[in-house]
């Protein structure tokens, strides 16, 4: 596994680290992870799509790290020897769509999986069913193999080509890639509830519209203003709701992390991934302190006592909000995590992971750091 960073965050820079790549050894499989500010359009791209021998998966993140430095604009490169089988599953959005069925007509032609593999899996992140497509892989795959992956997109919060792939830059759409490596993983958040639980007695997709039969905004403004002492306007909503996710409960598992993006139609809240109706949210909050203990925890869940990392390459997802609300700490983090070998990764709309043999799931918020044996 070898990685390369463009800091040009051009689609010539593209080209020229995919040549350097090469020209250094074969390539089984190459993954792009590049910043959003990099501007890339369909035209710039899908030439060099198109013309990529190996198979090619990826997206466009709000901010990507390399070495342990997070940039606003470049690419990261990451080349894998081992030769993945890789499949696009198209309509994120689509209300009527049975993803279980489209997960297993996309994957239908690949071979039997070896013993041990890893899937990674990039979504467009603005897209509205991204928990059904994770539940269809959890319907097709089990547990078989470790899930690692993340939401791709913009903080414009408007729905754009994001996910790189062989037939080019396209929207909408999920890539999964399946490698016959090890991997390992911790998955840790380290926002607390500060709520009582609200019912969810009104959702469509990824969108809140009544809490406990209320307008779904008035509960949540009233709540954040109650405990920041702030107020909240609903124009500038990201900059205080950044430090007030939901955390929805799930049995045996960490509580899954809710990101509100905004509001609409007045009152209803905008979520990163599903809220499903009758589901009980409590608000959350954290301090800078307790998200970089988190993420310093998910380091060690993916290294227990006797497992060095010298042979493995971190790969590290994080939330692009998690940066927000860390600002300059966001190093404090990279730091935590890179402790021994520093970390590439990217910083997503929300991030896709198993937690050890529990259940699949996409949250926000998150921090998820693997060790991957290539």
């Amino acid at each position: 596994m070898r990685a390369h960073f463009d800091p040009s965050g051009t689609a010539d820079g593209l080209l020229a680290a995919l040549q350097a790549l090469s020209a250094e050894g074969a390539i089984g499989g190459l993954m792009v992870l590049a910043c959003d500010a990099n501007g890339w359009q369909p035209h710039q791209l899908d030439p060099i799509l198109h013309a990529c021998q190996m198979p090619v998966f990826g997206g466009i993140f709000p901010q990507v790290t390399h070495q342990s430095q997070n940039h606003e604009r470049g690419t990261l490169l990451i080349a894998f020897d081992a030769v993945p089988e890789v499949a696009c599953v198209p309509g994120l959005s689509d209300a009527e769509a049975d993803f279980d069925a489209r997960v297993e007509a996309a994957t239908e032609h690949w071979p039997e999986p070896p013993e041990v593999t890893t899937m990674l899996v990039y979504v467009d992140g603005l897209s509205s069913r991204i928990s059904a497509l994770v539940d269809g892989l959890f319907t097709n795959f089990g547990l078989e193999n470790n899930f690692i992956g993340g939401g791709a997109g913009s903080l414009s919060f408007q729905q754009a080509p994001c996910i790189l792939t062989n037939e080019g830059l396209l929207a909408d759409v999920a890539i999964l890639a399946r490698l016959p490596i090890h991997s390992r993983l911790g998955v840790t958040h380290g926002w607390q509830p500060i709520s009582a639980p609200m019912k969810v007695t009104g959702s469509q997709g990824n969108v809140v519209m009544t809490l406990d039969w209320e307008p779904a905004f008035e509960v949540y403004k009233r709540m954040v203003e109650a405990h920041s002492g702030q107020v909240m306007h609903a124009e500038a909503f990201f900059a205080l709701a950044k430090s007030y996710p939901f955390g929805m409960t799930k049995l045996d598992t960490e509580m899954v992390v809710r990101d509100p993006l905004m509001v609409a139609d007045g009152s209803h809240l905008v979520c990163v991934g599903e809220v499903p109706e009758g589901a009980f949210l409590r608000l959350l909050n954290g301090t800078p302190d307790t998200l970089i203990a988190a993420a310093t925890k998910a380091r060690e869940l993916a290294l227990p006592e006797g497992v060095g990392e010298a042979a493995a390459s971190p790969l590290f997802i994080d939330c692009i909000s998690r940066v927000l609300f860390l600002g300059e700490r966001i190093v404090d983090e990279l730091d935590a995590v890179g402790q021994d070998q520093p970390v590439n990764g990217a910083f997503t709309l929300g991030e896709i992971a198993n937690t050890g043999d529990a259940f699949l799931e996409f949250y926000n918020k998150t921090s998820v750091f693997s060790l991957l044996f290539d």
